[in-house]
């Protein structure tokens, strides 16, 4: 870690210790705790909601304090996983130092982990979701000799009392500034507290979805992080929505990533951005183009995607949100700067190196031989998604694709430029595949597909005979039918979902 990046670096812990969180040691965290007055410890671990739970320490010593970090601690694990049996469901919880941060929130000075879960022989669990990515992470690199890098877009509603004050408009929210926009500054201050506890931030927006429902005024943002390996990718999601619940709760308002608030409303997704690197340089690119390999890598994602939804899509409100001519896709197609598809490739900065210097011609433009942006972007994901889960199951897509074979005429088929939803494209759109529209029909294609899942042992078995069954329950099949008109029971079903994961 540079110097000029540990000064800048937003966690109190970097500055502290002048060292990359990767390398916290025991030690470090110990001798941060004595220097800087902590007197808590709080343990941090997604369960199968996907929702934060905690374990609170309270420190009495030096050596109480030694035994927190080295032995963690244990839980019932059947309370936290539906797969796990009461009679013999104790687990352990292990801190990751390098996941450690300040408490934001807290009353006395409090020191944060996120965890991972081992069984009762001391040995990672394997269906635990921090797991199946650590799995899906090392095949991925083993196979290849290349780092997975993902980032994600957090798209959120707002929901709070109305104000008809400078009032938005409807579904015209996209990147409004204030006073048009009421709650730029709750998504400023969660940026500012994510960043401290180790999330690297790219930006963060309005979006469209703005609108008013009698009394109760909604309204979308979204944050979007900067590529990291993916264990931490999904590391700052996780963290992210905590941030943004606790701040939602302190102002008084609802903070919700349900896919969908209401019908003919934007939804939110929780679209995931891709690339792979070896030796710091993209191997999306070549020669000035999408490369070979980033076009196998989306021919595997593009097979797999009906099974994907169990993963990114687990409520039946997320086929409400998946539905024809809207922004959300729902034909298996990709394309270059289209909304509408599964995988989108965004603009790269590719050839685009003279901008700067004409908005700025006392600058030369950008720094040469800098590492490339180029990215593409899976948008079916919703806020319903487990993101070790989702992330896990996109990199062993990804990974089949590499190797599967007529992976290269498979992208092509499958590429569409422009509007798919043109006339022109009415005959072509119709020989494409479409997402399932239901969670039972998500079910039945994982079901179809489960091996490719399985293969190596990254997702147990058990794990997808599990979300198999979750998915069937629910019996949603021609759901959105059923509803259409509606009104009340779309808002009891919405009501339902409003705060998942």
């Amino acid at each position: 870690m540079k110097d000029s990046e540990i000064l800048m670096n937003p966690n109190e812990l970097v500055r502290f210790l002048k060292k990359d969180p990767a390398d916290f040691t025991k030690e470090d965290i110990t001798r941060f705790c004595e220097e800087n007055g902590i007197e808590m410890v709080n343990f941090r671990y997604a369960a199968e909601d996907g929702k934060l739970k905690t374990l609170n320490f309270v420190i009495s010593s030096k050596e109480h304090l030694d035994t927190i970090l080295s032995d963690g601690e244990r839980v019932d694990g059947s309370n936290l996983f539906s797969f796990i049996e009461a009679g013999s469901s104790d687990l352990y919880v292990i801190p990751r130092y390098r996941t450690a941060f300040v408490s934001p929130f807290a009353e006395v000075p409090t020191l944060e982990f996120l965890c991972s879960f081992y069984d009762s022989d001391g040995k990672p669990l394997e269906s635990a979701p921090e797991y199946v990515l650590r799995k899906a992470d090392e095949e991925f690199t083993r196979r290849t000799g290349y780092t997975f890098k993902a980032l994600g877009e957090l798209e959120y509603y707002v929901i709070s009392p109305r104000d008809d004050l400078y009032p938005g408009r409807d579904q015209k929210g996209y990147h409004s500034a204030e006073p048009f926009v009421k709650f730029a500054d709750l998504r400023d201050e969660a940026m500012l507290l994510v960043a401290r506890a180790g999330g690297r931030i790219k930006y963060g927006h309005s979006e469209v979805g703005c609108f008013y429902n009698d009394d109760t005024y909604y309204e979308q943002h979204e944050i979007e992080f900067l590529p990291m390996p993916v264990e931490q990718a999904v590391e700052q999601l996780i963290v992210a929505k905590w941030v943004l619940r606790m701040l939602g709760n302190q102002y008084g308002v609802e903070i919700s990533f349900a896919p969908k608030i209401t019908v003919g409303k934007a939804g939110s997704g929780l679209h995931f951005h891709m690339l792979v690197e070896k030796d710091g340089r993209n191997l999306l690119v070549e020669e000035g183009r999408l490369s070979p390999l980033a076009r196998k890598m989306i021919a595997g994602i593009l097979d797999a995607s009906d099974a994907l939804t169990a993963f990114g899509n687990t409520i039946p409100t997320s086929y409400l949100r998946l539905v024809p001519h809207q922004e959300a896709p729902t034909t298996v197609c990709w394309g270059d700067r289209n909304r509408s598809v599964v995988v989108r490739v965004p603009l790269g900065w590719i050839g685009a190196d003279s901008m700067t210097h004409d908005a700025n011609p006392g600058e030369n433009g950008l720094t040469p031989n800098r590492p490339s942006k180029q990215t593409f972007e899976y948008r079916v994901a919703d806020g319903s998604a487990d993101p070790y889960l989702i992330v896990s199951a996109l990199i062993v897509a990804a990974l089949r694709g590499t190797g599967m074979p007529g992976a290269l005429e498979a992208a092509e088929n499958l590429y569409v430029s422009g509007n798919i939803f043109r006339p022109e494209f009415k005959e072509r759109l119709a020989e494409f595949r479409q997402l399932p529209a239901s969670c039972v029909e998500s079910a039945e294609a994982l079901e179809a597909k489960r091996a490719i899942f399985e293969e190596n042992g990254i997702f147990p078995a058990g794990m997808i005979d599990s979300r198999i069954a979750t998915l069937k329950a629910f019996d949603d099949r021609g759901l959105s039918e059923r509803l259409y008109g509606n009104n009340d029971a779309i808002r009891e079903l919405v009501e339902e979902f409003l705060h998942v994961a």
